[in-house]
């Protein structure tokens, strides 16, 4: 079984750890980033298979990291995560192709759940 590769770009150290963590527990490959400069720099030397990315970020926000990635790999699966949720946020995100949309706080049984789907999707 090949390993599958997840990336994690949060603002929150605290979520990127707990992300971390929990997809790890699952025997995925997971790489965090603390903000998006780096993170598509990542992208452009190695394929994700899911991104997980913050809406709202200082820099470079989360519908650029969409933009970004969907350009790059059309196949890879973005979830957008936010504490700035509304209705706006979630229609622009969902124009722009991505796979799902949580609230925060994350609550990792879901995230779980979508990267699952997300996966099988790919399939």
């Amino acid at each position: 079984m090949s390993q599958y590769r997840i990336m994690v770009i949060d603002d929150e150290k605290i979520v990127c750890d707990m992300a971390k963590m929990s997809l790890e527990q699952e025997g995925y490959i997971v790489e965090t980033f603390l903000n998006a400069e780096p993170a598509l720099s990542r992208l452009k030397e190695k394929r994700f298979d899911v991104v997980v990315t913050d809406y709202k970020m200082k820099g470079i926000d989360g519908m650029e990291v969409l933009r970004a990635v969907k350009r790059l790999y059309p196949d890879t699966e973005v979830i957008m995560i936010t504490a700035f949720a509304n209705l706006d946020t979630l229609i622009e995100a969902l124009r722009g192709e991505v796979h799902d949309f949580f609230p925060k706080p994350l609550k990792i049984k879901e995230l779980k759940s979508s990267i699952q789907r997300a996966l099988n999707r790919k399939r």
